[in-house]
C-alpha cells in the first residue's frame, strides 16, 4: 500500500507552460521536509482527537517552507503530495467516494473548489437529495450505505433542517477520517499522463497560496464536469445522442449539443406582517401565462423549473446562466408578490437566494460500457459487475428552460424496477487509472436523466471509492480489477458489508463466520423469522418482513437473537444492520411538504439499547458489548477475539416500536 506523504521544495525554473511545468514539478531539488501524512488514530470529540486533526494542517500548510520561485507563480508555495487515491470534486458523489476509499484502508486526498462539501446539496445550492425510491414513489428502496449513515445522522442532530449544520456534518465525516487528507477551496487544473495513465495532478489554492503536486495509484473524477477527465485526455460526450445510436426510443431523432439546464434556488418564510418587495431593473418581467405549466405551489422553496441554459455550454456559459436565472427568480418572486394573483403571498420574504447554479448536465466520460435506455429497463439483461443501484426515472428536461413556456418542465419516463449499474461505466475506456463518481459517469443522456441525482450519485460514489481502494491494494487498474473475477466478487462483496445495495447479489462473504451458525430467537413475529438474518438480503417491500428477524420486546424485559456453532470460533468482529424505515423518505428538504413524508430525528424501527454477550465452550459468559442511544442502521463492534460457542445479541429497547428488527448479523475473527 503507497502511504501518503509530504514533500515540499523551492527551486528557480524558467517560464513554462503548464505541461512543462506539470513534468518538473515532481522533480523539485532544494529546501525539503518529509512528514507522513495522516498516521493519527481515529479521530473522536476528544482535546486528543482535536490535537491529531490539528497536525494533520501541517501536511497541507507546512510551517517550515517558504515561497517557491516559479516565474509563473512567483508567491506559490508547492506540496507535493502521494496517495493511493484521488478524488477531485467535493459533492456527495466525492464525498462518498473519499471515505469509502479512506475507510477500505486508502491513503486519499480529496479537492474541492468550494470552501464547503455537498455540491448541489449544500447550503450554497440547497437541493434536497432524491434517489432509486423516486421521491416516495417506490417504498422501501431508499438508497444504503454511506448516504444512508449520513442522512441518519443528519435526521437526528439536525432536526431544525439548518443546511449549514448538513454542511458541518460532511466536513466532520472528512475530518474525521485518518486516511483522508482535504483540501477545500482547492480546484484541479492539470494533469500530466504517459502511458496512457495519469502519473500526477496539480490543485490550487488561492486562498492559501500553494499549489499542490498529486501522485496517486488511482484518480476520481467527482467534478461533475469532467475537468479531471479533460485534462488527462479522456474520451468525452456531450449532449444527446441519436435515436439510432444506442436504440433508445427516448432519445432524439438526431443527435445535438443540447444538455438539462442549472436551476438557482431560494427560500422564503412568514414573517407576521407585510413585507414589500421592489424587484431589481434587471429582473424578467413574469406574467401567468408563462407559469401556466408551472404551478406556483408554496413559497418557502423555489422552483426546480426556473431552469435556463441547456442551449448554452454549461461550463463556459455559467456567468450568463447564473445572471438569467437571478433575473428569472426575480422575476417570479416579482409575480408572486405584486401580481395580485397570490394575495396571501403579503406577508412573506425572501431569506435566501442562491448564488450559484445547480447545475445538471456537462461532460460525461466515455466508459468500457455505456448504460443506455434498454439497461435501465432490463431489456440487456443485467450486469456480472453490478456495484451500485439506480431507480430514479428517466426525467428529461427541455433545453430551454424556463423560456420552452409551451413545454413540460420535465417529462419524467418511470422505471418499472430498480436497475444495476457497472463498475465498467465508472472508470475511463482510455486512461487506465481513472475513475468517475456522479452526473459524470459512461451514460447515454437518456440514462443520465436517471443516473445524475445525487442519492444515486452518492452511492456511485461509495462505489467508485471502494474500488479504487481495491485496485491499490492489489496493485490493479479498474479493468482489470473489472475482468478478475475473484476481485470482482471481493468488490461486491465488501460492498454489500458496507451495506451497498446490488440488485440480485447477496451475501456470500467466505469470512462471515455467523453464515455457519445456527439461529434461535426469543419470539418471532410471524413471517419474520430469526433464521432471516443469515439469508443476505438486508431490505424489504413495506409492511413486509422477509429479510429481517422481528421479535416482541417484554414489558420490561428484551428479545434476543443468538447465534450458535458446532464448533468454537474465534470472533473479534460483529456486525449488526437494523431497521431505520426504509418505506419514508429521508432527506433535508427546505419545501414544507416534502419535510411531512420523513421523520426529522430517530427512526422509530431502529434498535436503541442492545448488548452482545459471548458464551465460551466451558460456558461463562462475558460481555462484548453494550449500546445505549444507538439511531444507526449499521453498527459495527471490534474487541479482543474471544472463543465463542454462541453469540446472543439482546435488544432492551428501541426508539419507538415494541419489536426488536434486525436484518443481518456478520461474524469475522477480525475488522
Amino acid at each position: 500500500m503507497v502511504s501518503c506523504y509530504l514533500q515540499t521544495s523551492i527551486s528557480s525554473l524558467a517560464p513554462m507552460n503548464r505541461r512543462h511545468f506539470l513534468s518538473l514539478a515532481g522533480g523539485m531539488t532544494g529546501y525539503s521536509v518529509m512528514v507522513k501524512v495522516n498516521e493519527l488514530g481515529a479521530a473522536t470529540l476528544t482535546t486528543e482527537g482535536h490535537q491529531d486533526i490539528a497536525r494533520a494542517f501541517d501536511t497541507i500548510a507546512p510551517p517550515a517552507a517558504e515561497p517557491g520561485n516559479f516565474r509563473p507563480e512567483p508567491n506559490m508555495r508547492l506540496v507535493n503530495l502521494a496517495c493511493d487515491v484521488f478524488v477531485a470534486g467535493g459533492g456527495m458523489a466525492g464525498v462518498c467516494a473519499a471515505i469509502s476509499a479512506a475507510r477500505n484502508g486508502a491513503k486519499v486526498v480529496l479537492c474541492q473548489d468550494r470552501s464547503r462539501l455537498g455540491g448541489n446539496a449544500s447550503s450554497e445550492v440547497k437541493m434536497h437529495m432524491v434517489g432509486a425510491d423516486e421521491s416516495g414513489h417506490r417504498p422501501g428502496w431508499r438508497d444504503s450505505g454511506l448516504i444512508e449513515e449520513l442522512r441518519l445522522d443528519d435526521a437526528v442532530n439536525n432536526p431544525h433542517r439548518s443546511w449549514e449544520l448538513w454542511d458541518l456534518l460532511l466536513y466532520d465525516k472528512c475530518k474525521s477520517e485518518a486516511n483522508l487528507t482535504l483540501l477545500l477551496d482547492s480546484p484541479l487544473f492539470a494533469a500530466k499522463t504517459a502511458a496512457g495513465r495519469i502519473q500526477e495532478v496539480m490543485v490550487r489554492c488561492d486562498k492559501t497560496e500553494h499549489l499542490y503536486n498529486v501522485k496517486a495509484h488511482t484518480f476520481i473524477d467527482a467534478t461533475g464536469d469532467s475537468r479531471l477527465a479533460l485534462e488527462a485526455g479522456a474520451d468525452l460526450r456531450w449532449g444527446r445522442e441519436a435515436q439510432s445510436e444506442f436504440n433508445e426510443t427516448l432519445a432524439q431523432p438526431q443527435e445535438d449539443r443540447q444538455t438539462l439546464g442549472s436551476t438557482i434556488l431560494f427560500t422564503a418564510r412568514n414573517y407576521g406582517k407585510p413585507v414589500p418587495f421592489t424587484p431589481p431593473k434587471w429582473a424578467r418581467q413574469v406574467f401567468k401565462e408563462d407559469l401556466r405549466l408551472r404551478p406556483v405551489t408554496s413559497w418557502e422553496y423555489g422552483y426546480w423549473w426556473i431552469e435556463w441554459g441547456g442551449k448554452l455550454d454549461t461550463i463556459r456559459d455559467n456567468e450568463r446562466i447564473r445572471f438569467e436565472l437571478l433575473s428569472i427568480v426575480m422575476g417570479v418572486w416579482d409575480y408572486i408578490k405584486n401580481s395580485g394573483d397570490q394575495p396571501t403571498s403579503e406577508n412573506w420574504g425572501l431569506d435566501w437566494v442562491g448564488m450559484i447554479p445547480g447545475k445538471r448536465e456537462a461532460r460525461r466520460v466515455v466508459g468500457d460500457h455505456i448504460l443506455t435506455q434498454g439497461d435501465l429497463l432490463g431489456a440487456n439483461g443485467d450486469f456480472a459487475d453490478a456495484v451500485a443501484i439506480g431507480g430514479w426515472p428517466m426525467d428529461d428536461h427541455p433545453p430551454g428552460g424556463f423560456d420552452a413556456v409551451e413545454l413540460k418542465p420535465a417529462v419524467q419516463i418511470y422505471i418499472p424496477e430498480v436497475y444495476n449499474i457497472p463498475l465498467r461505466s465508472l472508470y475511463s475506456r482510455k486512461v487506465g487509472n481513472l475513475m468517475m463518481a456522479g452526473r459524470n459517469i459512461s451514460a447515454s443522456h437518456v440514462a443520465f436523466t436517471s443516473t445524475r441525482v445525487m442519492a444515486t450519485c452518492a452511492v456511485i460514489g461509495q462505489a467508485a471509492g471502494t474500488a479504487a481502494a481495491l485496485a491499490a491494494r492489489h496493485g490493479l487498474s479498474p479493468r482489470e480489477l473489472a475482468a478478475n473475477p475473484a476481485r470482482l466478487g471481493e468488490l461486491q462483496q465488501r460492498l454489500l458489508r458496507d451495506d451497498q445495495t446490488i440488485k440480485h447479489c447477496c451475501n456470500a462473504d467466505p469470512n462471515d463466520l455467523a453464515r455457519q451458525a445456527r439461529i434461535t430467537a426469543s419470539s418471532e413475529d410471524e413471517g419474520s423469522r430469526a433464521v432471516a438474518v443469515l439469508n443476505g438480503v438486508t431490505r424489504d417491500r413495506p409492511g413486509k418482513f422477509e429479510h429481517c428477524w422481528a421479535g416482541k420486546i417484554s414489558a420490561g424485559g428484551a428479545a434476543w437473537l443468538q447465534l450458535a456453532w458446532d464448533q468454537p470460533q474465534s470472533i473479534g468482529h460483529l456486525q449488526v444492520t437494523f431497521d431505520t424505515g426504509f418505506q419514508r423518505i429521508l432527506t433535508l428538504t427546505s419545501q414544507d411538504a416534502y419535510h411531512k413524508k420523513s421523520i426529522r430525528g430517530v427512526q422509530p424501527e431502529t434498535v436503541k439499547d442492545y448488548e452482545i454477550v459471548a458464551r465460551d465452550p466451558q460456558g461463562k459468559e462475558t460481555t462484548l458489548v453494550r449500546v445505549t442511544g444507538n439511531y444507526q442502521r449499521i453498527n459495527r463492534h471490534t474487541f479482543k477475539p474471544v472463543v465463542a460457542s454462541s453469540v446472543r445479541l439482546k435488544v432492551t429497547a428501541t426508539n419507538g416500536v415494541d419489536t426488536a428488527r434486525i436484518y443481518e448479523v456478520r461474524c469475522y475473527a477480525t475488522a
